[in-house]
């Protein structure tokens, strides 16, 4: 059966916000309560629109909750580049997290992809 957790982009997504958690929770507390709150609710964000867009019931309502998902991944991008410019995330970390992003947000563009392939199939 295919489920929610058989999603790749879900999982990946699960994966980066559980990153970026432990990445926050070492930081001091000016750092983690402002800078650090602002990127794990965007980072927390992109998995959770996934959930909630997969689990309604008409695919162009999970198609919406996915373009949200895909402005969570650019949110995450903007608050990762102010830690990099305020020199919280540094170096390779910081390009690695990068690269993460951008996997999965082309991941998510290929999901919405396959949704709107399949939006002329579902019956209302």
């Amino acid at each position: 059966m295919y489920t929610l957790d058989n999603l790749d982009v879900y999982k990946q997504a699960q994966t980066f916000g559980d990153k970026i958690w432990f990445i926050v929770a070492k930081w001091d507390n000016f750092a983690k309560f402002g800078l650090g709150r602002q990127l794990t609710n965007a980072a927390d964000s992109i998995a959770s629109n996934i959930a909630e867009g997969y689990g309604r019931y008409f695919i162009r309502e999970n198609i919406q909750f996915c373009f949200y998902s895909r402005g969570s991944v650019l949110e995450t991008k903007n608050w990762l580049q102010r830690c990099e410019q305020r020199g919280l995330i540094r170096g390779e970390e910081f390009e690695q997290l990068l690269n993460s992003l951008e996997i999965i947000h082309r991941k998510l563009n290929g999901y919405i992809k396959v949704l709107k392939a399949n939006l002329g199939k579902q019956k209302n």
